[in-house]
């Protein structure tokens, strides 16, 4: 129950950043959900392996460049699904690190929920 809340979150912080951002749409709330687990999916099978080859340019910039690895994983959902777009690498940085913001306050609005 705690990842499908997870999934809906990051979708509906997905679709918030679409209506925010002009270089980047998606066409459905359903879209917006495929977008949730496809970066999800993406984050945990493809990102190590990128930050692992990537390791000595992550430690000569102090760790900016995990922002290039952010965007390539950006880029690599929106070649994988047809109604999410993102048009230019500074546009995937912003999206990234927007997510990641809005992801973390969303889900921590979840724990406190649980809480009380």
């Amino acid at each position: 129950m705690k990842l499908i809340l997870r999934v809906l979150l990051s979708a509906l912080a997905v679709v918030i950043l679409s209506k925010v951002l002009p270089n980047v749409s998606v066409d459905s709330y359903m879209t917006a959900i495929i977008v949730a687990i496809v970066l999800s999916l993406l984050n945990f099978i493809v990102k190590p392996i990128l930050v692992i080859f990537t390791l000595p340019v992550t430690i000569l910039t102090f760790g900016l460049f995990l922002l290039i690895i952010n965007a390539i994983i950006i880029f690599l959902a929106d070649n994988l699904i047809d109604g999410f777009s993102v048009n230019g690498v500074l546009w995937a940085i912003i999206f990234s690190l927007l997510l990641s913001i809005l992801q973390s306050i969303l889900f921590s609005l979840l724990k406190e929920d649980k809480k009380s």
